[in-house]
């Protein structure tokens, strides 16, 4: 049989490493997608930091119509029109100030203020959900048309006055009553 044997070289080949041309690449490459990383970071954190805008600051900017937006106001519940057939809902949202500590107060408050700014919202190829209701915070996605009209493409709803603590005071004081 023959043997075969086999040497490390201790110098190594061109092949095995790498020049400092290839290393800088590597290196630029390296610091660009840090760098991406961190503006994603960063931009994402800057634009998730405000989740909507309120009707005020949306009326106040004239650059706002025809441009997507989410907003949110305190529905108005006399204006709720609903077309069950075509599946369009029509209501007005009144303005609701962005700081606030007890959120049903301010929401009765909007709707109460005759001088709070309203908007009028139409929203096609939803069905009437539950939650629309006099006093709710609606959320919505959608464009500021130059009618005045926001027309939504997304309703979100949110009746703080369902999670009151007072709701079991109530049920406690109807069943001492027999009620």
């Amino acid at each position: 049989m023959t043997q075969a044997t086999w040497e490390k070289n201790s110098t190594p080949n061109a092949q095995t490493r790498l020049n400092s041309g290839e290393r800088l690449k590597y290196i630029v490459g390296g610091v660009l997608m840090l760098a991406a990383v961190a503006y994603l970071i960063v931009s994402g954190t800057m634009s998730g930091a405000r989740y909507f805008m309120t009707i005020d600051e949306l009326l106040a900017d004239p650059d706002n119509v025809g441009r997507s937006v989410r907003i949110s106001g305190a529905v108005v519940g006399e204006s709720i029109v609903y077309d069950s057939a075509n599946l369009i809902i029509d209501f007005t949202v009144a303005n609701v100030p962005s700081e606030t500590t007890d959120l049903a107060l301010a929401l009765h408050q909007a709707v109460t203020d005759p001088n709070a700014a309203r908007i009028s919202v139409h929203i096609e190829g939803e069905v009437k959900p539950d939650l629309l209701t006099n006093e709710a915070q609606a959320i919505m996605s959608g464009t500021l048309g130059e009618d005045g009209v926001f027309y939504a493409t997304e309703l979100l709803l949110k009746c703080p006055s369902r999670y009151e603590e007072s709701v079991p005071n109530q049920a406690e004081e109807a069943a001492a009553t027999g009620a």
